[in-house]
């Protein structure tokens, strides 16, 4: 036979039931409670939003526009002729001889033989990074040589080039050189002033004096450059006298204005845009055309 479970086992049992419950219960809404609490959080918590993608037109209208690349034609376009410079230069026949015998020196100081090296190379803004048209002019009567060129380059190396040559007087106003030979050459740097053409511009005297086929010489320059826009002239001018510096600014000046003439005339013409002649709001109103009358055809009944 089952025996019963007394009253007081089941008092006890029915108390252990009702805790669980209640322990049960408490966990649920500790549960709930620690639920709402995040959700809360997470509620208040700044959503951070994606960055907006910029549209091509804004970024288009933001940036500078282009300046096309100088063409081999424009370049050739814009140097200068002798009837330019006038009476005594004319084509040149050649380099002349002291470029290699005075010109190419060496020297311990960097910068200055840097300078040294952009004189000798014609490269005073450096290399070029397209089209490059030269010209060279000989003055037959104090024996000067005048060398003019256009160039292809980039805006912000040409001004930082230029902004290291209006350092060279200070740098390099005067320095000892090594010739081809051995031989010292003693140089010095000035400025020379330059006409108010193109975007920037720095002019520079040159002279060195050492020895030429074994007797003393001194050869002295003008060197500038001057950026028009994109693109650049380079000129050198001296010879074994001291050149004459108005023909140094009268070339910039024509040489400048030429170059910024030659881009003008020679630019690709902006393409126009086929207009639809159905919603042009210059075209009048559609007009009825009168349609040819029906010529009327007489009967028999209508006679009568």
């Amino acid at each position: 036979m089952t025996r019963r479970p007394s009253p007081r086992a089941v008092r006890l049992l029915a108390s252990a039931l009702g805790m669980g419950t209640l322990l049960t219960m408490a966990a649920c809404m500790h549960d709930e409670d620690r639920a709402g609490a995040a959700m809360e959080r997470r509620q208040a918590r700044p959503v951070a939003s994606p960055t907006a993608p910029v549209p091509a037109a804004q970024r288009a209208s933001a940036s500078p526009t282009a300046q096309p690349a100088l063409t081999d034609t424009q370049a050739q376009g814009a140097l200068l002729t002798d009837a330019d410079l006038g009476a005594p230069w004319a084509p040149t026949e050649g380099a002349a001889i002291w470029r290699d015998g005075l010109l190419k020196a060496t020297t311990d100081n960097a910068d200055c033989g840097r300078l040294l090296d952009a004189a000798y190379t014609e490269e005073l803004v450096g290399e070029p990074s397209g089209a490059r048209a030269v010209v060279g002019f000989d003055d037959y009567d104090e024996g000067g040589q005048l060398r003019y060129q256009v160039i292809a380059a980039h805006r912000a190396d040409v001004d930082e080039r230029l902004a290291w040559l209006k350092t060279m007087p200070r740098k390099c106003a005067r320095f000892t050189a090594v010739g081809p030979r051995g031989a010292r050459q003693e140089v010095r740097v000035t400025e020379v002033g330059l006409p108010q053409v193109g975007d920037a511009r720095q002019g520079l005297r040159l002279s060195t004096r050492g020895e030429l086929d074994g007797a003393p010489a001194t050869l002295t320059l003008d060197l500038a450059a001057v950026r028009v826009g994109d693109d650049a002239i380079v000129l050198t001018n001296g010879g074994l006298t001291e050149p004459r510096t108005e023909y140094t600014v009268h070339a910039v000046q024509v040489g400048a204005e030429r170059l910024k003439q030659t881009r003008k005339e020679t630019a690709p013409l902006p393409q126009t845009p086929v207009q639809d002649q159905s919603q042009s709001p210059t075209r009048g109103p559609v007009q009825p055309q009168p349609q040819p009358r029906e010529q009327e055809q007489e009967t028999d009944q209508d006679l009568y």
